[in-house]
């Protein structure tokens, strides 16, 4: 996912993404869910790739390379996702394309980076979330290791390769010359392990899960109410004063066991058994609007059916539709950032296999006789010309 991710972020803020890929073959991506849709392409892909391009180029097939090299002379950006060592095998690593075009900017992102005794060990967002030590602190105390259903590794590596590109690209602006960018997964995941490694360092403990519970504040997270759970922050004692008053327990605050945050946290336990008995006596929706409407933060724990539909998404426009050529119109995330002076657009939904390839090499000059020499001879797909307009 991260670099399909990342060149999604760049295509939503305007850039020209090029998507390069195997002939008949495509990133695998287009058929990895375990659900059909009326095409050949899976929900997850065009969830990935709009605002892209596509093009089929065979880099084994010289004629097939040569095109590609094309591409980068006038490209400013290139993003490849691949073990270390693929890119130099297929002759496309950053020492032959930086001479070819001294102005890129060269993204690798590959599970453990491009160096150290880990780098050729191949990488999963799952790999990653063992090998940081992420899946160590999750689920309840106790229990089976788990993983986040959210892939944060490989998001994560996407958007921290984002922002190096456009710093990259914004400091190419002062040298002339492009640079070479290697994001990982496993530093992502432990990068963004901040509250974790500051216990660590602080206590000399080695985190362990704590199910929805924060460590650093108490209470700071799911209680059960009559029907089901929400998700309470009083993270400090203006906060702690207000919880209290909304379940009518002012003696709580007089109670050593809860007299501040560290003895919050020391006696985590029985403050939360005390809290869910209380926050039995009414429904969810109830607690919330009340405690809400004590500045206290708090919410519903959501499903996905209910977050795409609440309020704020519609507010926030979180739920976008595109017209996909095959699959009629279909629902996408909306953009998780918004800009005002230059507002990003869907201008096209993720691309059916190859259907820009003699669009993109026309605008280089290349000839439509020559474009069906190279089909012919491999080094492109060989999709008809119907599905190359498509």
């Amino acid at each position: 996912m991260a670099g399909p991710y990342c060149c999604m972020l760049l295509g939503d803020m305007g850039a020209d993404v090029i998507k390069v890929e195997t002939p008949g073959v495509g990133d695998q991506t287009r058929r990895a869910m375990g659900f059909k849709l009326k095409g050949e392409d899976s929900g997850g892909f065009i969830a990935l790739n709009r605002n892209k391009r596509s093009v089929e180029i065979d880099l084994k097939n010289p004629q097939g390379l040569e095109a590609f090299y094309e591409l980068v002379r006038s490209a400013d950006v290139l993003v490849e996702n691949n073990r270390p060592g693929v890119a130099a095998r297929l002759k496309i690593d950053y020492a032959r394309l930086q001479a070819i075009n001294p102005r890129l900017v060269y993204a690798s992102i590959s599970g453990f980076g491009q160096t150290g005794p880990w780098a050729l060990r191949p990488g999963l967002d799952l790999i990653a979330q063992a090998s940081c030590g992420a899946m160590s602190v999750m689920g309840e105390p106790g229990g089976e290791p788990m993983k986040s259903s959210v892939p944060f590794a490989d998001l994560g590596a996407a958007l921290f390769a984002a922002y190096a590109i456009l710093s990259a690209v914004i400091g190419r602006g002062e040298t002339g010359l492009g640079q070479y960018i290697d994001a990982s997964l496993f530093e992502t995941a432990l990068g963004l392990s901040i509250w974790e490694t500051a216990e660590f360092w602080g206590t000399g403990r080695v985190p362990s899960p704590l199910g929805s519970a924060n460590r650093m504040s108490a209470p700071y997270q799911a209680i059960r109410a009559a029907d089901r759970h929400l998700v309470i922050g009083a993270a400090n004692p203006k906060l702690w004063a207000a919880l209290c008053a909304v379940i009518d327990r002012p003696d709580l605050l007089a109670d050593p066991r809860f007299g501040d945050n560290v003895e919050r946290l020391k006696n985590r336990k029985a403050l939360i058994a005390l809290l869910e008995q209380e926050f039995g006596r009414r429904p969810a929706a109830e607690w919330v609007d009340l405690l809400l409407a004590a500045g206290v933060p708090a919410a519903p724990i959501q499903n996905y059916e209910e977050a795409l539909d609440c309020e704020q998404a519609r507010a926030r426009d979180m739920v976008v539709e595109g017209e996909h050529p095959v699959e009629g119109k279909v629902k996408m995330l909306g953009f998780p950032v918004k800009l005002r002076g230059t507002p990003q657009q869907i201008r096209r939904v993720a691309p059916l296999l190859g259907a820009h390839t003699a669009e993109v090499f026309s605008e280089l000059g290349l000839s439509a006789e020559r474009i069906e020499q190279l089909q012919a001879a491999g080094a492109f797909g060989t999709r008809d010309k119907a599905a190359v307009a498509a």
